[in-house]
C-alpha cells in the first residue's frame, strides 16, 4: 500500500478509499463545472483532459509514495463525493506535507471538505508522518481559506506555485 494515504478510514459521514480508475466518471462532473477551476490557471481547458489529468497524478503518486488523494464516499449510501488526501510536495525549494481537498459540486457547502481535512490532519500527526501540514490554496479561492482556517490553519505565506498565487496555509502539530 502506498504511503501517507487515509485508505479505509473514516469519518462521521464519510469513507475514505484508494481511487479507482473507474472512480474517472464520477469525478468528471468536478472538471465539467467551471466554477471549479475559476482560481486555477493551467488546467486543460477539455473537462476530460483535465480529469485524465489529475488522475494520472494520483496514480503517479500512490506508485512513487509521494502521499495521494482518497476517494471519499458518503456511508449512509455509498456515493463518491470528492477527493482528499495528503500529498507531498515542493513548495518555495522546501519538501511540504499538504492537506488537498476538492468536492464535487453538488456536494459543496455540506461541510465534506472541512469534514476529510480535518481527518487527515488528524491521521498525519497520529501516524506522525510530520509536524507541520499545509494547504496551497490560489489567493482569490475564498471558500477553501474558510476550510483551511477552520481546520486550525493559518495564513503562513503568500508565493507563486506552478504559475498561481497561492496563500501557503499552516498548521503545527
Amino acid at each position: 500500500m502506498p504511503e501517507y494515504v487515509l485508505f479505509n478510514e473514516e469519518s462521521e459521514r464519510l469513507l475514505f478509499k484508494e481511487v479507482q480508475p473507474s472512480d474517472f466518471e464520477n469525478w468528471l462532473p468536478f472538471h465539467e463545472e467551471p466554477l471549479s477551476s475559476q482560481y486555477w490557471v493551467g488546467l486543460p481547458k477539455n473537462p476530460k483532459e483535465a480529469c485524465q489529468q489529475q488522475f494520472n497524478r494520483i496514480f503517479e503518486r500512490y506508485a512513487k509514495n509521494l502521499g495521494g488523494m482518497n476517494a471519499l464516499f458518503l456511508k449512509n449510501t455509498n456515493t463518491f463525493v470528492g477527493l482528499c488526501g495528503v500529498l507531498l510536495q515542493e513548495v518555495a525549494g522546501k519538501k511540504e506535507f499538504e492537506i488537498g481537498y476538492s468536492i464535487l459540486p453538488k456536494y459543496w457547502r455540506q461541510g465534506f471538505a472541512f469534514e476529510a481535512a480535518q481527518k487527515c490532519k488528524q491521521i498525519a500527526f497520529q501516524e506522525g508522518w510530520t509536524k507541520s501540514l499545509i494547504s496551497i490554496i490560489q489567493v482569490n479561492n475564498v471558500p477553501s481559506q474558510k476550510t483551511a482556517l477552520k481546520n486550525g490553519m493559518f495564513l503562513d505565506f503568500t508565493t507563486t506555485y506552478h504559475n498561481n498565487e497561492v496563500h501557503i496555509f499552516r498548521i503545527d502539530a
